[in-house]
């Protein structure tokens, strides 16, 4: 039975993303996001002028003179939440986890999708693949892909992005708008990303906590790496210690700027003790302007 707080957390998720969806998202799919391309309709008799590389010589065969394929543009969309449940996702030191956040990003986007027709599944993943939701439409799908961010008792603790992205391409056997929701603690997976890109239109969506870039002075500190278990001692009390930890994290930030750039990869940046609307608002209206 899914405990009360988690039912609760669901309904004010609802309420608030909902809202959202509806003022400032509703029909921005259909805006930034083009269709899965051009779908068989129906074959109709050749006229002189036609573009013979879509005559259809199964059908010219059995009739004796040439039919052609006739294409529609097809426009509904297929969206997958991409979602990493690793350890170092269910962390946060301010006012939500990363997963809470992730959480609420899928459920706008959910409701953004459904409002313009659209479907919407679920890929969550570790350092193995751990629920797969096949993309479906209606308000209570939404709702059970939320509930199960929220409530999912994941088995791994590592993370693996190119597993979960090859996943996607055995799964999907059309384009989908993919959103990538990691803390992207994982390395080797610029591969994986680059051929799930050329067949899917993959937004990346980054999401950090402050303090993976600044450590108070606290003195001796003892860490544990939440995916691996490792322990080791870090001395806040040292300012010059400090100053190398925030280069590491800004040098980690930049070293996958350049890698989503050399993918071609669009990315959204979350924190998690700031407001993610302006953000999502940002990419949507970065996308809308490239596009028009």
């Amino acid at each position: 039975m899914i405990p009360k707080e988690i039912l609760s957390q669901i309904r004010r998720i609802q309420i608030t993303t909902s809202r959202m969806a509806t003022d400032v998202f509703v029909g921005q799919f259909r805006s930034v996001f083009k269709g899965r391309g051009m779908e068989f309709d129906e074959v109709r008799e050749y006229i002189p002028g036609d573009d013979i590389r879509n005559i259809d010589w199964n059908v010219t065969a059995r009739f004796g003179h040439p039919y052609l394929k006739k294409f529609v543009e097809e426009r509904e969309l297929t969206i997958m939440i991409v979602l990493d449940y690793s350890s170092s996702c269910r962390y946060g030191t301010v006012k939500r986890l990363k997963i809470e956040l992730a959480a609420e990003i899928a459920a706008v986007l959910g409701f953004s999708a459904i409002r313009s027709n659209d479907k919407i599944g679920l890929i969550i993943f570790t350092d193995r693949i751990e629920k797969f939701i096949p993309p479906r439409k209606g308000h209570i799908h939404v709702l059970r892909l939320v509930r199960e961010i929220l409530y999912y008792q994941p088995k791994g603790n590592g993370t693996n992005i190119s597993l979960a992205l090859d996943f996607l391409n055995k799964v999907t056997k059309r384009k989908t708008i993919s959103f990538l929701i990691s803390d992207f603690l994982d390395t080797g997976f610029k591969k994986s990303l680059s051929i799930a890109n050329k067949r899917h239109d993959v937004v990346s969506i980054l999401i950090t906590d402050p303090s993976e870039f600044f450590i108070k002075n606290f003195g001796i500190i003892k860490f544990k790496d939440a995916e691996t278990n490792k322990e080791f001692y870090f001395d806040s009390a040292d300012e010059n210690s400090r100053k190398i930890y925030y280069k590491k994290a800004n040098e980690r930030i930049a070293q996958l700027d350049r890698l989503f750039l050399s993918t071609n990869i669009d990315t959204i940046k979350i924190q998690t003790d700031r407001p993610y609307l302006p953000e999502l608002i940002r990419f949507f209206k970065k996308r809308e302007r490239r596009i028009h």
